[in-house]
């Protein structure tokens, strides 16, 4: 694209295709996604051979949460300071450390697999390290949209690029289920490691003229507190928090459930389970390009509405008799799986200071990802001792009573438009 289509206006392009496609004419941001994209294939093959590698080492669907627990665990921790950062440093700089970071934490996973001396706590151990990498990266990531694309295209950008990682949510696993059939775990590693290096260039390539950088915040005591505090007296922003942090902790434990599903409740293998994750995917893809046309306007009724459809249809799958049934509500999950993170995303950022935009969303990190620490292992024991359509149906009842509160909160206060 041309230079000057670079400076054209939000509104140019009357049609729904240049609406939904719009922050794609900002060069930058090309390159982000078509790193993104590269990436998130790599990404989704190394998402479905660690599941199995835990169940390869234990057969124990208790470790299986205890592993997603410790890769999110960092969040929790550290999660806070990762804003912090993002107020303060480079965050493309800061972005191309984090990538590098994954790149040669998997790579290391690799070499264990391939030399077959990999053993479950190494393995623990590395997920725990790759979310101390997470929780720095993420509140970085998403503050950088503005920085590439700025406020009237934030809610398409975070969609396109949640678009492009959630669509290889449909090549990705089905690959992965292809080369760890034929040649076992170790390359499905060896890819996911190779494809950050993606990311890196596209960074690297970017014109750093033509970013719109905030101010960034001076070094000084208390910042993680003041950021905490913010939130908590900010009423438009704790309510949308607060709901995120239910539904997040009792109703997004899919990492647990979905290969439980597959391998026990309908008799499946890796193929099953990439499957099940591909048709996840069109879902989420659909739901991504959605919430792409939509305007960056701050909605909590937009975010209620899709709570209530998470938790209908996580209790859908939850009953669903067999495989086949299954696909059929797996797409409809997915489009409300990722619609509703992106309407609380683009909530927070658009209600949110300039000056405390990094620590609202590191605060998000650790609402979306921190609560895997306990939802995890809970998620486990249930899906273990229980079953994992208990375990969705429980996550999915919370849900619908979490979306119905917040509704009712709304209605009371005459806010339901």
């Amino acid at each position: 694209m041309s230079e000057e289509s670079s400076t054209l206006p939000p509104s140019s392009g009357g049609n729904g295709f240049a609406r939904t496609f719009r922050s794609v004419r900002v060069r930058n941001f090309r390159l982000f996604l078509f790193g993104m994209l590269l990436s998130g294939v790599g990404s989704w093959i190394g998402f479905v051979a660690g599941p199995l590698l835990v169940l390869q080492l234990t057969d124990s669907g208790v470790m299986l949460g205890l592993d997603a627990a410790l890769g999110a665990l960092p969040v929790l921790l550290f999660g806070p300071w990762g804003g912090v950062i993002a107020d303060r440093f480079d965050n493309r700089l800061a972005q191309i450390w984090t990538q590098v970071a994954y790149c040669i934490l998997t790579l290391l996973l690799w070499g264990l697999v391939v030399t077959d001396v990999v053993e479950v706590w190494m393995v623990l151990t590395i997920s725990f390290l790759l979310g101390v990498a997470f929780a720095m990266d993420m509140p970085v990531r998403q503050s950088f949209y503005l920085e590439m694309v700025g406020p009237d295209d934030l809610t398409n950008a975070m969609s396109l690029n949640t678009a492009t990682f959630t669509g290889t949510r449909i090549i990705g696993p089905v690959i992965a289920g292809l080369i760890i059939g034929v040649w076992g775990l170790a390359p499905a590693f060896l890819i996911d490691g190779l494809s950050y290096l993606a990311v890196i260039a596209a960074l690297l390539a970017m014109r750093v003229s033509e970013l719109r950088p905030r101010q960034k915040v001076a070094r000084a005591t208390g910042q993680v507190r003041a950021g905490m505090r913010y939130v908590w007296r900010t009423l438009d922003l704790k309510r949308p928090m607060m709901l995120m942090l239910i539904v997040f902790l009792f109703a997004y434990n899919f990492s647990v459930f979905l290969p439980l599903m597959a391998l026990r409740e309908f008799g499946g293998d890796a193929g099953t389970f990439g499957k099940m994750l591909a048709v996840f995917g069109v879902g989420s893809l659909a739901g991504a390009l959605v919430m792409a046309s939509r305007s960056s306007v701050a909605s909590f009724p937009r975010m209620v509405a899709l709570a209530g459809a998470v938790g209908g249809f996580s209790i859908l799958l939850a009953v669903a008799p067999g495989e086949a049934a299954a696909f059929l509500v797996l797409p409809l999950l997915g489009a409300a799986y990722i619609a509703f993170p992106i309407a609380g995303n683009s909530t927070l950022q658009l209600t949110s200071a300039d000056e405390m935009r990094g620590r609202v969303m590191s605060l998000y990190t650790v609402v979306f990802l921190g609560s895997t620490p306990i939802g995890g292992p809970i998620a486990g024991v249930v899906g273990e001792h229980l079953s994992p359509r208990v375990g969705l149906a429980g996550g999915g009842v919370i849900a619908l009573l979490a979306a119905a509160g917040a509704a009712l909160a709304l209605r009371s206060a005459g806010e339901d438009q």
